[in-house]
């Protein structure tokens, strides 16, 4: 990089770090965590959608972006915002997104002073309801652009597109037929956004891809309702403790799945290179990780980031509050399959009422809840090389690189359905308390945050980032819309 370019890019990161400082930033996030955007209540259906038409829209149109509203295509579903900032239809193309809904405030359950709907700075910390997730993180991307922008005396260098949503929280009702519907559109060269944590408070992370869910239900209902424990037990089926073997024969009572349908393929040894030493946990608030859990023989990155994980979620039968001497009606229990790229997962419910009507556990029902495919970017992708670069120009130190991050969002949509390569720039870390009381970002991870976003936009404008953009694998395949 010449010193006019460097000098110029000092230029927008020092632009981008001065809207923390001056508290421009957080005077911006502090409003939209006041808009109370809960997508799993029906009545906050105004607010959903007048952050996209009062919020996102005038922001964006503020950087010379034309925005329009999507109704979504799933009824009853908040809509979605697509925005375009075409300065040369024959310039390479960036995709980015962000949804603006947050889980319920759970406002009686916050420590001391604390509130889910205004913002609080404690100890380095920012509290607030979506303040990791995830309007703290298109926040700090948003500002970033906008000096990225001014630093260049309105231009970029490149076209980008803006893709929002407001059901995230919900599963994301819509977003893929959106892509699929707007596919043309949306068509870009390169996808970049900002969701999940790092992989520790200090430890800036990009990551490719995430893990896939499947989420299932397990019914056990004899028919006979709830009975005297004593008059009917030992006669009478016990649907909590034939629920409770039906799950050992799936989990062992070290947490590793025991059956081959459920299991994770080999690790790559590329991926295995990235994920094999991480440290996991350790930080203040991290809980404690236990070594003898899981897949025995893998390394704790191994085993959060390169495999599969069935879990518990949720058990219900009978009554622990005020128990009585009663067999209980039913049993239900809810389990989630986080899963890497190469499981069969759209065969997971047929395969699991295989494998219960084996052990004479037909009666028990499975109800399928919903699930997203795993993704995950080739780590050898030019377009990853060219983010680490120019995070490591931004910071000094070379961030770390995760093939996928172990919790799941909705990277197949522009993965799989665009077809993008994709890379994911964290904003948070994994003990922020995201959908919990108490949720936070951290100071330093803003300030970061806002010099990585804005060294990565400035980069993709110069003449080695538009060249790297025209020349890397899974670029536009349809026609930009001037």
């Amino acid at each position: 990089m010449n010193d006019t370019h460097s000098s110029e890019r000092d230029l927008a990161i020092r632009l981008a770090s001065d809207k923390v400082t001056s508290g421009q930033l957080y005077e911006r996030l502090e409003q939209r965590i006041a808009r109370q955007t809960v997508s799993q209540d029906p009545d906050c259906a105004d607010a959903l959608r007048h952050y996209l038409t009062d919020d996102i829209a005038p922001t964006l149109e503020g950087m010379g972006f034309s925005c329009r509203i999507i109704e979504n295509p799933k009824s009853g579903h908040p809509p979605l915002l697509i925005g375009h900032r075409i300065e040369d239809p024959e310039l390479p193309t960036l995709l980015t997104y962000g949804h603006g809904d947050v889980t319920n405030g759970q406002d009686e359950l916050w420590s001391g002073e604390l509130m889910p709907w205004s913002t609080t700075f404690e100890h380095g910390r920012i509290y607030g309801r979506g303040a990791a997730d995830n309007k703290g993180q298109h926040s700090i991307n948003l500002a970033a652009l906008e000096s990225v922008i001014e630093a260049r005396k309105g231009t970029l260098g490149y076209n980008l597109k803006m893709l929002f949503e407001m059901s995230e929280e919900i599963g994301s009702p819509g977003l893929e037929e959106v892509c699929a519907d707007y596919r043309e559109e949306l068509a870009s060269d390169l996808f970049l956004a900002s969701d999940g944590p790092r992989i520790r408070h200090d430890m800036p992370t990009l990551f490719l891809g995430s893990r896939g869910v499947v989420q299932f239900r397990l019914t056990a209902d004899p028919g006979n309702g709830g009975r005297h424990s004593g008059n009917w037990g030992g006669i009478i089926t016990n649907p909590a403790a034939e629920l409770c073997n039906a799950v050992s024969t799936l989990i062992s009572p070290t947490g590793r799945i025991l059956v081959d349908f459920l299991r994770a393929p080999a690790i790559p040894e590329d991926v295995d290179r990235l994920i094999r030493d991480l440290p996991v946990g350790g930080s203040d608030g991290d809980p404690w990780v236990n070594p003898s859990w899981g897949e025995a023989g893998l390394t704790d990155g191994e085993r959060l980031y390169g495999t599969n994980t069935l879990e518990i979620v949720g058990f219900n039968a009978g009554r622990t509050d005020k128990p009585v001497g009663a067999i209980p009606e039913k049993a239900e229990a809810i389990l989630q399959l986080r899963f890497v790229k190469g499981t069969d997962w759209q065969a997971v419910e047929r395969n699991l009422r295989d494998h219960l009507d084996a052990r004479g556990l037909g009666h028990i029902e499975v109800q399928p809840a919903g699930g997203y495919a795993a993704t995950r970017l080739d780590p050898s992708h030019p377009w990853v090389e060219f983010v680490t670069r120019s995070a490591t120009d931004s910071l000094g130190v070379p961030p770390s690189v995760l093939p996928n991050l172990g919790g799941t969002i909705p990277n197949h949509c522009f993965s799989d359905v665009l077809g993008l390569p994709t890379v994911w720039l964290p904003h948070s870390y994994p003990s922020c308390n995201q959908h919990a009381p108490d949720e936070h970002l951290l100071e330093h991870i803003v300030e970061e945050g806002v010099r990585l976003a804005a060294g990565i936009f400035w980069d993709l404008g110069t003449p080695d980032g538009r060249r790297f953009a025209e020349r890397a694998p899974g670029s536009r395949e349809t026609p930009l819309d001037a």
